[in-house]
C-alpha cells in the first residue's frame, strides 16, 4: 500500500516551517494526532485511538504508538524525489496511481469511503472513552 505526502505544503500567506526531514521523522516517531499516516496505519492494525491530555487530541496512547513505531520500523519504507513545487507531484501521483492510503484528493480511489468510515469509528469510539491520562 502506498500514501504519497509532502513537505512543505503549499501555503500561500507565509512560508511552511516543515521540511522531509521533520515529516517522516513525526511519521516514524510522533503520533496520531499529528500524522495522518500513523492514524491510518494504526486503525488498520485495529489499534485503540484514545482521547487524551484535554480530550482534543487523540492518539494511540503509549503502548499502541509504540507498537506502530515498531510496525513501521519493521514494514514501512520512505523514499523522495526532491520538487520545486511538490504538492503539483503530490496531486498527478495521487491522480493517476492507485494510492489507498491518502484520502485528500483521492476520493476516486475504490479505498476511500472505506478508510474514511473506518477512521471515523475509530474516532468516534475515542470519544465515548474516557479521556486516557
Amino acid at each position: 500500500m502506498l500514501y504519497v505526502g509532502i513537505a512543505p505544503r503549499f501555503m500561500a500567506n507565509r512560508a511552511s516551517t516543515q521540511n522531509l526531514r521533520k515529516r517522516v521523522r513525526y511519521h516514524y516517531r510522533g503520533n496520531a494526532a499529528g500524522s495522518t499516516l500513523r492514524l491510518t496505519l494504526g486503525c488498520l492494525l485495529g489499534l485503540e485511538l484514545r482521547r487524551v491530555g484535554s480530550g482534543k487530541r487523540m492518539t494511540f496512547c503509549k503502548a499502541g504508538e509504540a507498537t506502530l513505531t515498531q510496525w513501521m520500523a519493521d514494514n514501512a519504507r520512505v523514499c523522495w524525489i526532491e520538487q520545486d513545487e511538490p504538492w503539483n507531484l503530490e496531486s498527478k501521483l495521487i491522480s493517476q496511481l492507485d494510492i489507498p492510503l491518502n484520502l485528500d484528493q483521492n476520493r476516486q480511489n475504490t479505498f476511500h469511503s472505506r478508510l474514511k468510515e473506518l477512521r471515523a469509528q475509530a474516532r468516534q469510539q475515542a470519544r465515548d472513552l474516557p479521556i486516557s491520562a
